[in-house]
């Protein structure tokens, strides 16, 4: 158990992740950070009161200030806007990178020797603007997409194979968007090749609908995005940290060099323990997974191109 966890954001995905993170006890003080006056003292007051009932005794809390942070163990950055109507992507880069670089420069001042996992988007760039700001090791600033995205395709597959999503083995690798990659060659349900149990049209769909998952969610919300799976992918890797499980996990990662890749955050194999990114697994991809791979880390590039810092 950690002293005091820090979440950024006490919208729809921090104040989600900042329950889930306290329901696990994973810290003595949960805080909730944000600009807008008396949405996170609120949030983080209500969620205190449910503890009697869930059995936790994290302290939750919320402030407007930073001052407050000090000494945060770990930080989980949920702030930034929605991509709104008539809105670039190029803005929305833009726009959450100044956010982003705002939050940074107060987590540098207030927990220097902190830990940070990103879930604001795009997720890839907004890692890279954390890291170049915060001036952190690689190991300490860590994204969150991979583990959101394979929990979607896992939950699709269980869905149309009628199996228990327990018994999906699976990761999805790269950029967190149109490009990721789901790497069907490694998906296996309790072992056996999906690829046995699926013919390849069902599955290409499957693959195509969890690169728009987010958008689809998004289509029937029309002006919100997801949260509770997000919240929860981020609490999962939370955990793993805290715990010290040295889980294997799909997390964005600062790349030199792995997968023939480098100066950038793409979503790989990545071990999670108290150290936080304590190693990257390189895995044999099949060539059409490593031309794929290649493709989303361009579309990254070429979305950190917009951003100026």
């Amino acid at each position: 158990m950690l002293n005091k966890i820090t979440v950024v954001g006490a919208g729809h995905v921090g104040a989600t992740l900042a329950q889930r993170v306290a329901e696990k006890e994973l810290a003595r003080e949960v805080l909730v950070v944000d600009i807008l006056e008396g949405i996170p003292q609120g949030k983080g007051l209500d969620q205190w009161e449910s503890a009697p009932i869930e059995g936790f005794d994290t302290r939750v809390k919320g402030t407007n200030d930073y001052g407050d942070t000090a000494g945060s163990d770990m930080f989980l950055v949920t702030a930034g806007i929605a991509r709104k109507p008539g809105m670039s992507r190029d803005d929305l880069v833009r726009t959450n990178a100044e956010i982003v670089k705002a939050v940074s420069q107060e987590i540098k001042q207030a927990a220097p020797k902190a830990m940070v996992i990103v879930v604001s988007n795009p997720l890839d760039v907004m890692c890279w603007v954390t890291k170049q700001v915060t001036g952190f090791p690689r190991e300490r600033v860590i994204g969150m997409a991979g583990v959101l995205d394979t929990a979607r395709y896992r939950a699709f597959l269980a869905e149309a194979l009628h199996v228990s999503v327990e018994d999906i083995q699976a990761m999805v690798l790269g950029g967190h968007g149109d490009t990721m990659v789901p790497l069907i060659s490694y998906t296996t349900v309790s072992g056996i090749p999906v690829t046995q149990l699926m013919d390849k049209a069902t599955l290409d769909k499957i693959v195509e609908r969890t690169r728009n998952g987010g958008a689809e969610i998004v289509g029937y919300l029309k002006t919100g995005s997801a949260y509770y799976a997000p919240a929860s992918a981020a609490a999962q890797m939370a955990e793993a940290i805290v715990k010290d499980k040295k889980r294997i996990l799909p997390c964005a990662a600062w790349l030199q060099g792995e997968y023939g890749l480098k100066d950038l955050y793409v979503g790989v194999p990545c071990k999670l323990g108290k150290g936080g990114l304590e190693g990257i697994l390189e895995v044999e991809l099949t060539a059409e997974e490593q031309a794929a791979l290649k493709k989303s880390a361009e579309a990254v590039k070429k979305t950190m191109d917009a951003v100026k810092l």
